[in-house]
């Protein structure tokens, strides 16, 4: 299908793209990769009067190094995160989980912030970035405000944005001695979304679990943090019979979907299945 007419704004630094967004209000739309936004034109799910390009603002593709955290720009792409050598030591969770989006076509062009403020509960950074307690830091003409990832997905494809807001980049905590992490995901082709995704990262000290975080992928309309899992772990051995156990608690809670791909009952079957995967795994790596 043919989008409908818009304008469209290409400015080369943040402060052009804010005033863009501001003069705008809520008829404009940020374009970061497209791999999400350029469907929803096509289908004309969306209406933005005003496209505002955020290709070359070089300023919010860095990864940086913080000392205790990384800040991942919200314009870096699938593949640079991926591969950042920053990521894959101290945020190997999000390395992993990234190079399961998509295909490389897709993982060159799209962007991580782009996926977050899309806030798809089927997409896999944000249970990602939930897991691992990050801070989505935004900005407007206005101002700026740092957001809890626990606080920024809202509902089903909403985030806390404001209209004229920016999503720049997110902090996450490195994760040192001790910990493993993995994300395991239920799709059915090698390019569909997650029909149920598990993000997962586990710290041990002498043989037991000593903290762990668990958050779910399409469980609700907003990605959920499986806290009875977490609390189940605690203190237990770093065994086989300990993930069984608290895996059994992953769908607690949660408001899986219904939809041609399976039922609730299965996602929770589910959920439960690939918990105790995700476990075993991040204990193993």
């Amino acid at each position: 299908m043919i989008p409908p007419q818009f304008e469209y704004v290409r400015p080369g630094s943040l402060e052009e793209a804010l005033s863009a967004l501001a003069e705008a209000g809520e008829e404009a739309k940020p374009l970061a990769g497209g791999q999400s936004l350029l469907p929803l034109l096509r289908m004309r799910l969306a209406y933005p009067e005003v496209l505002v390009d955020l290709e070359r603002v070089a300023e919010l593709r860095q990864i940086r190094d913080l000392g205790d955290a990384l800040f991942i720009g919200a314009m870096a792409t699938h593949h640079q995160v991926m591969h950042d050598p920053l990521v894959r030591a101290h945020a190997p969770l999000l390395a992993q989980a990234t190079a399961t989006v998509a295909d490389p076509a897709v993982r060159h062009r799209g962007t991580f912030g782009g996926a977050l403020a899309h806030a798809d509960p089927a997409g896999d950074l944000p249970a990602v970035v939930l897991a691992l307690g990050g801070v989505c830091h935004v900005r407007s003409a206005g101002g700026a405000r740092d957001i809890p990832a626990a606080g920024f997905f809202v509902d089903w494809m909403t985030s806390a944005l404001e209209p004229d807001e920016l999503l720049v980049g997110v902090t996450v905590p490195k994760l040192g001695p001790g910990w493993g992490t993995w994300y395991e995901k239920f799709h059915r082709t090698a390019q569909a979304w997650a029909v149920v995704g598990v993000a997962c990262a586990v710290r041990r000290e002498g043989g037991e679990v000593a903290e762990a975080r668990v958050a779910l992928t399409n469980m609700g309309a907003a990605p959920v943090r499986a806290t009875a899992v977490e609390q189940a772990l605690q203190g237990r051995p770093a065994a086989e019979e300990s993930f069984r156990s608290a895996a059994g608690h992953a769908a607690d809670g949660t408001s899986p979907p219904k939809d041609l791909h399976g039922s609730a009952e299965y996602r929770a079957h589910l959920a439960r299945v690939l918990t105790r995967r995700a476990l075993v795994s991040a204990c193993a790596s």
